[in-house]
């Protein structure tokens, strides 16, 4: 019964979620020409809405996403080329704006960011473990001393005297 109940609430969720990006593209922005809205959807889909700043402009219902999705509308009834429209949202709001930006100088730091981070976790858990495990092999390896043998083998007598033979039922 709560495998059914959650599962009733993860569909719920999920279709809140899709409802949420599918009502961010109002029916009045949307383009008569099926061929200019496709590519509308597409650009804005790559564009970033400044307000949420996780979301691309197709998925937000900010009013500057909104605003951003009838310029580049107004901009593809207008002839530009997809390229045209990146670059003119590019120069009047920066490269911030575009959901994967441009491996260059000023994103530099945006793109290697993740390996810095990777590769200073590595740098600090790699000689822990090292360490660990040359620690661990050292102690398995060392043979027992004589007074160790010694107390081995008197547990070992002291077991089998004390165990009762298991009787059959």
């Amino acid at each position: 019964m709560r495998t059914c109940k959650a599962n009733v609430v993860v569909v719920a969720l999920a279709s809140l979620c899709c409802i949420g990006a599918a009502s961010a593209v109002e029916p009045g922005e949307r383009l008569a020409d099926p061929a200019l809205e496709a590519r509308a959807r597409g650009l804005s889909t790559e564009l970033r809405c400044l307000v949420c700043q996780n979301q691309s402009i197709d998925d937000s219902n900010a009013p500057l996403a909104r605003d951003l999705r009838m310029l580049v509308r107004e901009r593809l009834t207008a002839g530009d080329s997809d390229k045209d429209v990146r670059a003119f949202v590019v120069a009047r709001y920066g490269d911030f704006v575009l959901l994967k930006p441009p491996f260059n100088l000023n994103t530099l730091l945006l793109w290697l960011t993740p390996l810095l981070v990777l590769g200073g976790i590595a740098a600090l858990i790699v000689p822990k473990m090292r360490r660990s495990s040359v620690r661990s092999s050292n102690q398995e390896s060392q043979p027992l001393t004589a007074e160790e043998e010694a107390q081995l083998e008197r547990l070992l007598r002291l077991q089998t005297s004390t165990e009762t033979p298991k009787t059959k039922l």
